[in-house]
């Protein structure tokens, strides 16, 4: 199954001094596609929302490959790339490519779903559990231990 992917144009709000992409926008292009992948899973962030869970982040372990320059389309990819046996926690491993199909990062975000009355870590219901597991899976998906 292929990685869901989304692209998007480099802007001047994403540079550093340096003329190239600045650290924190690749982690703000991950965040965007993580949350469209959820609307392509059929749950928005609105609808988790209303029914009483937020997906959170623990950490986002960023490693830069190759510099991205303004105006260069980039394309973005997820995929799941471990989860602890309940779902309770998940990884996701996103890579950054530049127009010529170079890598140009790679973000592993490690996260979970919180009860937002309870304000915790949660399994999540059935209908989160569904949409985690239908993520398409990285080559190297592997199963975490329970902690």
């Amino acid at each position: 199954m292929e990685p869901f992917k989304q692209e998007f144009q480099v802007i001047w709000a994403d540079l550093d001094p340096n003329a190239h992409m600045r650290h924190t926008a690749y982690n703000d292009y991950a965040a965007q596609v993580r949350v469209g992948l959820f609307d392509e899973l059929n749950l928005p962030l609105a609808k988790l929302v209303a029914s009483g869970y937020g997906p959170i982040l623990f950490h986002e372990d960023t490693s830069f490959k190759s510099e991205v320059f303004m105006n260069e389309r980039i394309t973005v990819t997820c995929t799941a790339q471990a989860f602890r046996k309940d779902l309770k926690i998940w990884k996701f491993r996103q890579d950054v490519l530049k127009q010529n199909g170079k890598l140009a990062c790679t973000i592993i975000a490690t996260g979970a779903f919180m009860d937002l009355k309870q304000r915790k870590v949660v399994v999540p219901p059935q209908e989160i559990i569904d949409m985690l597991e239908s993520i398409p899976q990285a080559e190297d998906f592997y199963w975490l231990e329970k902690e």
